[in-house]
């Protein structure tokens, strides 16, 4: 397969030096246990729990992602920490809720002092990379993988990552994530079109050049390149099915929207609280039926391309004779109303449908194969789990429980826009906590498991909620919203794929894409 990007043209035009050669670390990793199982984590974005065939949807086709479930553990109530990209990823990698290692925002970074369970991984012998979609500031911020091959959305690490300089070396772009995504520049030049599906339009790029096909062409490449010599960490993250929903052709005609059935939760019109709340990305008023259906045959086609990808590691890592000794892991960073409400995407109330991600996890040989688990997990319990499948100590400061032991969470707790919003979940209650002018809720969700009836004042919960409430206070025992972490210089991976730490390689590919978009615009 030919790479994205030619290392001596690189390197030319960046203006850096090649990388000294890898140092003990990669020694170390050629001498290490071949009893260490590799490990492949699946990442995606966005990522409804109830929309895999596994957790029960009979319209979406997922066999690949199925067939995992059917060998490993089926997760029924998982959740992330903070239903926003970065801050949810960055607690997967550290076992730490988001107050406390300080990453509030989509454009933070992780302290370089944290321990992640890469970082435990590499210095234990493990060969660790990452593929795809990362969210990091800086683009290439070292949090434990050796290298990394990039494919970025939403920020400026679109301007380094090793998938635009791709679009750009073969003169394409992706149109359609652009106009979604940069609001300032092309957001409010978008086709009427865009603000009439909601952003669920096919593809302008070809499937080959799509950054799902992309992202999965890197994994599989990587893993064809794993042996049982040296043990192996490889995280895939794709950008999909985050918005925009615009799956390639012929993906885009997989669905027949009028044959989908609603996801639960959908209400004919917002309720007063949620549209107070927020109004949404898109409009959540404007919202019909028929828009939301379009909005999930693309949504579903993403992630059935996804799945197809999935088969694809599979097969290889099967074909090597891999499979059975690796630890593979799905999730996602968090959901998507998808209709909740009358409401698409995130960003209102910390309902079930964007704090809830699927989890599945396969585990070496046939151990619990088949389970389904209604334990309360939370995506903090990764770390320590991953440093445990790897014969490694979990650091202290990883607090998250280990899905290897009996015990683990009696409350799920998260947390939301800076701090200012705090959830309290157990199996059967729900407690959330605002800022500002917003409501507190409190839910049943054994009488109302579409969290519609708000029961925080009524007297016959009062203890419940009293008692939610001290557990919340006990959780944020310290400063409860710390100042946001931001350090722009932080450590990089060297690898020659990084571009300079000046930044001067932005303003040419910002020019490029500029006049790639006018150029499209002027056409319509």
């Amino acid at each position: 397969m030919k790479h994205s990007w030619d290392r001596r043209n690189f390197l030319k035009a960046a203006g850096v030096v090649a990388a000294a050669p890898m140092g003990s670390t990669w020694s170390r990793a050629r001498t290490a246990q071949a009893t260490r199982p590799n490990i492949l984590i699946i990442h995606t974005d966005e990522h409804r729990i109830e929309c895999l065939g596994a957790y029960g949807n009979a319209d979406v086709k997922t066999p690949n992602i199925d067939r995992l479930a059917a060998e490993g553990v089926r997760y029924d109530t998982s959740f992330c920490p903070f239903p926003v990209c970065t801050p949810s990823r960055y607690s997967l990698l550290c076992g730490q809720y988001v107050h406390e290692h300080r990453g509030w925002s989509n454009h933070c970074t992780l302290a370089p002092a944290i321990a992640t369970f890469p970082k435990v991984l590499r210095t234990e012998g493990y060969r660790t990379k990452a593929v795809g979609k990362m969210h990091f500031t800086p683009t290439y911020l070292d949090v434990g993988f050796s290298e990394m091959t990039l494919a970025e959305q939403n920020g400026p690490g679109r301007w380094d990552d090793d998938y635009h300089r791709y679009l750009r070396e073969h003169g394409l772009v992706d149109r359609n994530d652009l106009e979604d995504q940069l609001v300032r520049e092309y957001r409010a030049h978008a086709p009427q079109e865009y603000w009439d599906t909601c952003g669920a339009r096919v593809s302008n790029l070809p499937e080959e050049h799509h950054s799902t096909t992309w992202t999965a062409d890197r994994a599989v490449e990587t893993l064809q390149g794993w042996s049982a010599a040296e043990p192996n960490l490889l995280m895939v993250g794709f950008i999909k099915p985050h918005h925009p929903f615009d799956p390639p052709a012929p993906w885009d005609q997989l669905y027949d929207p009028e044959k989908l059935t609603l996801l639960p939760g959908w209400t004919p019109q917002c309720l007063d609280r949620d549209f107070k709340y927020n109004r949404g990305y898109f409009p959540n008023d404007k919202l019909t039926e028929p828009t939301l259906r379009r909005v999930m045959a693309f949504y579903y086609a993403t992630i059935t391309q996804i799945d197809h990808h999935v088969g694809r590691m599979i097969e290889v890592l099967k074909r090597k004779g891999l499979y059975d000794s690796t630890l593979i892991v799905f999730t996602s960073d968090h959901g998507d109303y998808m209709g909740f409400h009358h409401m698409l995407l995130k960003g209102n109330y910390m309902y079930d449908p964007v704090v809830k991600v699927p989890l599945i996890v396969k585990w070496p040989g046939s151990r619990e194969a088949g389970t389904v688990s209604q334990r309360l997990v939370n995506n903090i319990d990764l770390a320590p789990t991953l440093c445990r499948v790897a014969g490694c100590e979990a650091p202290a400061s990883m607090y998250g429980h280990a899905l290897q032991d009996a015990e683990g969470h009696e409350l799920i707790f998260a947390e939301a826009r800076g701090g200012r919003d705090v959830m309290a979940r157990s199996q059967t209650r729900k407690l959330i906590l605002t800022g500002g002018d917003n409501e507190n809720l409190f839910f049943d969700l054994e009488k109302d498991p579409q969290e519609l009836n708000n029961r925080y004042g009524a007297p016959a919960y009062r203890a419940e909620i009293k008692a939610m409430e001290a557990q919340l206070t006990a959780w944020r025992c310290k400063e409860s919203k710390p100042k946001p972490y931001l350090d722009q210089g932080a450590p990089q991976i060297d690898q020659p794929n990084v571009p300079p730490h000046d930044l001067s390689h932005r303003e040419a590919i910002q020019r490029y894409y500029r006049e790639k978009m006018m150029a499209l615009q002027k056409r319509v």
